[in-house]
């Protein structure tokens, strides 16, 4: 297990004029992507994710009203490795925000804060293949 960035998340105001800055940037949508969601496979087995800055916020335990810009996520291979990383931040001096669990859509995450208050999300994704890497690819 791996502490390893796979996922980049944007705390975004608006996430359909975010969609259309970043595509005419020239980059295009996944198709799990959706009005709460957009999701951009980057070549370098990386994720850029747009979400509404009020739900990361929330998602990732942090008051209401903190208006979290940024979360980033470490995807490992079982839930297993999820709790056991949540536990080590834990044991380093981090703080669990969001416990291990379900999300809504159907991932195992919880959210850890390192000492300076940067929110990491652990998931374990099905609908995710890692590469020999680490590269993180949406399916």
């Amino acid at each position: 297990m791996k502490l390893r960035l796979s996922f980049l998340t944007l705390g975004v105001q608006d996430i359909a004029r975010a969609r259309l800055f970043y595509e005419g940037l020239g980059l295009h949508p996944h198709r799990s992507s959706n009005e709460q969601v957009c999701m951009f496979q980057l070549p370098q087995g990386m994720v850029l994710a747009l979400f509404g800055r009020e739900d990361l916020a929330i998602d990732s335990g942090l008051p209401p009203g903190s208006g979290s810009r940024v979360a980033m996520a470490c995807n490992l291979g079982s839930r297993e490795e999820v709790d056991e990383l949540l536990a080590r931040a834990e044991r380093l001096g981090g703080s669990i925000s969001t416990p291990a669990g379900l999300a809504p859509w159907g991932i195992y995450r919880g959210y850890f804060t390192d000492p300076d208050g940067h929110a990491w999300e652990v998931a374990f994704n099905d609908q995710t293949r890692m590469d020999d890497q680490g590269g993180l690819w949406l399916i």
